[in-house]
């Protein structure tokens, strides 16, 4: 099938991906007077009381904006705003599919920072959580830090974020199966935009010490001047023995390499340099680092890409929807890392060791278990630290 044909078709038979359906009786005079005026009045003055009552008096607490400036969109790159719709349709509807959160898109006409952050902070009461989507580095960094700070929601960048949960899931059971500890791992990262430098922070959260991370230019190393901000604080807590170099020296004696760059960058005879049992997680989209076969046939242990049509597809939908469904459920105020790792362990956990296998690293995103087994971590690790409402 010619997807984007028949994609193009599908959109203008659908026009449009999600609906707003009511969830109250709008048949009698009296459902009107309940749902809407005379009635509704009593709601209102409740919330004006006690805020949090907008939880339960609305739907507030299922509810979850789906935020772009359409600046980084899919590998299309700043299509803009309304261009941008379709892909935040999708999301909204995945986000209803297998989490049951409600989401609604919102673009931002606007690459400024200011305004959009002031823009999502200014409607943030409407909402349980904010889904950032497709905002393009390193711009992305500051506008979630900043409103991180002003909103009493989660802020939540799922290209980072996301992202980074799929694939230390993928790491932790490849570890599993090859019998290596993550602080025991040498790893090489690809790419140095969002949601490469999300991916290398959550894996030194969860042990692994060593990480050489590369641009388009190289190796990254601390004093570059080149580096952007967010890429020169990556180059003070990777690459501790300040190797210098191409992808190709980062790479030499890796355990585990990182893509999240551009096609067929990673040949078969990098893969073959890399240290016995390697790991090769080739994430570009459609076109991987390396394709599977490739990177198999020089050595690699275990491969993963973003892909659909080969094992161990590293797809953001594993975390997304179960991370929002846990937070919305006990109403935190904020994503932190522990939620992150315990979605990731959670998402790891669903393979018993019977079933591990080279091909079987990380679930189906179509498996039931993954978003009851993430929403469960993620809400209890929300009480653990603090920041569940209820």
């Amino acid at each position: 099938m010619d997807y984007q044909a028949e994609s193009l078709k599908r959109h203008y038979e659908w026009k449009g991906k999600i609906e707003v359906v009511t969830r109250c009786p709008i048949e009698t005079a009296e459902d009107m007077s309940l749902a809407y005026t005379p009635g509704v009045a009593a709601p209102c003055l409740a919330i004006q009381k006690d805020i949090s009552k907008s939880y339960d008096l609305t739907r507030r607490s299922n509810l979850v904006a789906v935020i772009t400036d359409g600046s980084a969109v899919l590998g299309l790159g700043n299509i803009g705003p309304e261009a941008g719709m379709p892909v935040m349709e999708g999301k909204c509807a995945l986000f209803k599919k297998f989490g049951d959160v409600d989401a609604i898109p919102l673009c931002i006409r606007s690459n400024d920072v200011d305004t959009i952050v002031n823009t999502v902070a200014l409607i943030a009461g409407s909402f349980g959580g904010i889904n950032l989507e497709d905002i393009s580095a390193p711009r992305c960094f500051e506008i979630e830090r900043r409103l991180k700070k002003l909103c009493d929601i989660p802020v939540f960048h799922d290209d980072q974020h996301g992202t980074a949960v799929c694939v230390a899931a993928a790491m932790i059971n490849a570890c599993r199966l090859t019998g290596r500890k993550p602080e025991e791992l040498k790893i090489a990262v690809n790419g140095a935009g969002a949601a490469a430098i999300a991916v290398t922070k959550l894996l030194l959260k969860i042990g692994v010490k060593e990480v050489i991370m590369c641009n388009s230019k190289g190796v990254i190393c601390e004093g570059d001047a080149r580096l952007n901000s967010e890429q020169a604080y990556m180059a003070t807590v990777t690459n501790l023995h300040h190797v210098k170099g191409t992808l190709k020296d980062a790479v030499a004696g890796a355990n585990v390499f990182i893509g999240l760059s551009a096609p067929n960058v990673l040949t078969g005879e990098m893969v073959a340099s890399m240290a016995e049992g390697a790991m090769v997680f080739a994430m570009a989209n459609p076109t991987p680092e390396i394709m599977p076969e490739a990177a198999k046939a020089a050595g690699a242990a275990v491969v993963g890409t973003g892909r659909s049509d080969y094992p161990n597809q590293i797809n953001n939908v594993l975390a997304f929807p179960g991370i929002f469904r846990g937070a919305l459920d006990v109403r935190a105020s904020d994503i932190n890392d522990e939620m992150k790792i315990a979605a990731a362990r959670a998402i790891a956990g669903i393979i018993e060791d019977s079933e591990l296998n080279a091909d079987y690293i990380i679930p189906s995103a179509l498996d039931k278990r993954v978003v009851e087994r993430v929403s469960r971590a993620v809400a209890q690790a929300a009480v653990r630290t603090g920041v569940a409402g209820v």
